[in-house]
């Protein structure tokens, strides 16, 4: 009794490797992206955002450590770049400054694995100043995971009421 495979069972395996390295050659080479369920996707975002800008008077960093990525780099309404570290630093104290922050609207478009949301808040501070947060967020899908990986927030005054006709 022979221990060797027989001609057939090896073109078998041999036929079957090519299979296996035919569709990682593929999934390498022809942009194989796992799918996600993009209305998911936009209600996780826009969950998110809310909670970020809930987080500005709550003091909240759990949001923050949750959805910047640790390669994520802002800028903020004075032209200067923050990090995740950063950001959570301020998180944690930005109550003693701000009264409530609550996010107005945001739109987001998706681009395969990478998300645009733009949208605006409203804060007021304690000593009774108000205005908005104007900003643009750049979301990654990394390992299926949605992340902000870059941001940039502008300060705006709070729209004020037309006059009616």
């Amino acid at each position: 009794m022979s221990t060797r495979p027989s001609k057939r069972s090896a073109s078998i395996k041999s036929k079957i490797d090519i299979l296996i390295l035919a569709g990682i050659f593929c999934c390498a080479f022809c942009g194989c992206r796992q799918r996600y369920d993009q209305k998911e996707a936009e209600l996780y975002i826009s969950d998110s955002e809310r909670q970020w800008a809930a987080s500005v008077a709550t003091g909240d960093v759990t949001v923050i450590q949750r959805i910047l990525a640790d390669d994520f780099v802002g800028v903020d309404p004075k032209g200067d770049l923050y990090d995740k570290a950063k950001m959570i630093s301020e998180t944690a104290d930005a109550p003693k400054s701000f009264a409530s922050n609550r996010l107005n609207e945001v739109k987001i478009r998706f681009y395969g694995d990478t998300a645009i949301a733009q949208g605006n808040e409203s804060w007021a501070r304690r000593n009774g100043e108000r205005g908005r947060f104007v900003w643009t967020d750049t979301w990654l899908r990394r390992n299926g995971l949605w992340q902000i990986a870059a941001a940039e927030d502008l300060i705006a005054p709070e729209p004020t009421a037309s006059p009616a006709p």
